[in-house]
């Protein structure tokens, strides 16, 4: 099995603690993102590499900035 990327793991584990910091599930974000529950789990399981663009609605929908979200993520 391959190793889960360091990044991506950071990512996902910052929008999930933000997430649920929200009181939001999986499905509620992905109303207010537009963007599909199955895809944003990946993100969070550090499984997918989401764009830019992405991470910025991900961000609007949790009330953040981009940098807020992307804060602590480091390569």
């Amino acid at each position: 099995m391959p190793k889960r990327d360091k990044v991506l793991s950071a990512l996902g584990l910052s929008i999930r603690k933000n997430r649920e910091a929200c009181e939001l599930t999986q499905e509620k974000l992905s109303e207010k993102s537009g963007l599909d529950p199955t895809y944003i789990s990946g993100i969070e399981r550090g499984l997918r590499n989401p764009g830019i663009k992405n991470v910025a609605k991900l961000a609007k929908a949790l009330g953040f900035t981009t940098a807020e979200l992307l804060k602590g993520v480091d390569a």
